[in-house]
């Protein structure tokens, strides 16, 4: 239920799979065969063995499959899938199944608000200095069903899960041996009831973990804290300031401090940290209190470290022409990243900030008054989010703001604006869907125009 658009993602992933396993199958997506036209290309002569039902679902199919594998974009509120429930046929997501697949000892997992992508890749960065066959996966574009070759390796895996994909595991009573946890702020609220339902979803990575399991959770931020009374993992914090006794890692005096059963160990600096930003420094932590469980050895973690310098499409820097620099940060979906964005590379009020997108049915007023703070011009992408931004921004003489419906129009009044020393942030707030096939797509307008600029 729902191919999707990315090359190894879930839909596409679990399609292939489980043809590989002789299954029949049937793939059913509201988008059209052209829409999906990439993505059919892509199963090559696996696509004459499906059954397609596109543009439209179907009550029979839900009926009649012994095996529902829903896209992790398909809302849970969809009135098929509670055919398929009353009709006891047992609905997975790609995660879901994977997990009953492979030995759950091997599993480090990672979710969060913000800081999920960069955490997952800097924990898989440390993990494969000690393991070549370890495996990256998940909410990060790639299914770990499409990379199960090397998953027959025994190699550790590391997945990003998203809530939605953390819900599929609920009734399985299925979490991982290494929960991490990042943060809990507002987003998809769009899609779940309150903050509150959206926080419950998220609790399921360690729910169902017992005292041989480990969770590492945010000690700064106010939901993670108030979740880590509730695991019955070993627990360990991380944070930014030195906490007493408890299992974990935090800074002090200008050092990342590991602790395990009241042992001390000094890892590196700070200043060995070279994504920018206090957020990214959050992410760091988490993930080499993850390594230091995991048993990387410290000299295997700075060197990591040193050399880490973030990953596509969050904060990431692309270039500078005639004096302005352009950053890609389309990841930022939620109004708390695109706020933590701006305070990395913040500095004498010369960003022209590209932002905005479809609604998530989030608060805008802090991430306002910190455009207003920080940013020279802010030009909006046409949408519903959009609006919102615009009623809180206007009017205000001290800056421009102004609308456009595509990408090239967006860097082209951001250009004719900007001047030696000003900054380019493609930082959206919002989500994608609209005028792009999803962030990366929007990621990918952005930096495709910004390459060819002279």
């Amino acid at each position: 239920m729902g191919l999707g658009l990315y090359e190894d993602g879930s839909g596409i992933s679990a399609t292939k799979f489980l043809l590989s396993q002789k299954a029949k199958v049937t793939v059913t997506d509201l988008k059209s065969k052209e829409q999906l036209q990439e993505q059919i290309k892509r199963l090559g002569s696996d696509a004459k063995k499906i059954k397609f039902v596109l543009g439209e679902h179907r009550e029979s199919d839900f009926i009649s499959a012994d095996l529902i594998i829903k896209n992790p974009g398909v809302p849970r509120t969809s009135k098929f899938l509670k055919i398929a429930k009353e009709n006891n046929i047992p609905i997975e997501t790609d995660i879901s199944l994977f997990f009953q697949l492979v030995d759950k000892k091997r599993i480090v997992a990672i979710t969060g608000t913000r800081g999920k992508s960069t955490t997952t890749t800097l924990i898989y960065e440390f993990i494969k200095t000690q393991d070549k066959n370890s495996v990256l996966g998940g909410n990060i574009t790639k299914s770990p069903l499409s990379q199960m070759a090397k998953v027959k390796k025994n190699g550790k895996i590391v997945l990003e899960l998203s809530s939605w994909l953390l819900e599929s595991l609920e009734s399985k009573k299925l979490s991982p041996h290494i929960a991490v946890f990042t943060n809990i702020y507002p987003d998809h609220l769009n899609t779940y009831d309150n903050l509150e339902d959206y926080a419950e979803a998220k609790k399921n990575i360690f729910a169902w973990q017992d005292k041989n399991d480990f969770v590492i959770l945010n000690r700064d931020n106010a939901w993670t804290k108030k979740m880590g009374r509730l695991v019955s993992a070993q627990r360990f914090w991380f944070s930014l300031h030195e906490f007493k006794h408890e299992n974990g890692i935090f800074v002090r005096g200008g050092k990342i401090v590991f602790r395990q059963n009241g042992v001390e160990q000094n890892i590196c600096s700070v200043s060995d940290i070279k994504i920018p930003g206090v957020h990214n420094l959050y992410n760091a932590l988490g993930a080499i209190c993850t390594a230091r469980i995991s048993g990387i050895k410290i000299l295997n973690i700075k060197k990591v470290i040193k050399d880490f310098k973030g990953i596509p499409d969050r904060l990431e820097f692309l270039k500078e022409i005639g004096g302005i620099k352009y950053y890609n940060d389309t990841t930022s979906t939620t109004p708390e990243a695109t706020l933590s964005a701006l305070k990395a590379i913040a500095k004498n009020k010369n960003i022209i900030l590209i932002a905005g997108g479809s609604d998530k049915g989030l608060d805008f007023k802090i991430l306002a008054k910190e455009i207003k703070k920080n940013c020279r011009v802010v030009i909006l992408l046409k949408d519903t989010g959009s609006e919102r931004i615009k009623k809180l921004l206007m009017p205000n003489s001290k800056f421009l703001v102004t609308e456009t419906a595509s990408m090239i129009d967006a860097v082209g009044l951001a250009k004719s604006f900007a001047k030696a020393g000003d900054i380019i942030l493609l930082s959206p707030a919002c989500a994608s869907f609209g005028l792009f096939k999803n962030e990366f797509d929007r990621g990918n307008q952005f930096k495709n125009i910004v390459k060819k600029l002279k």
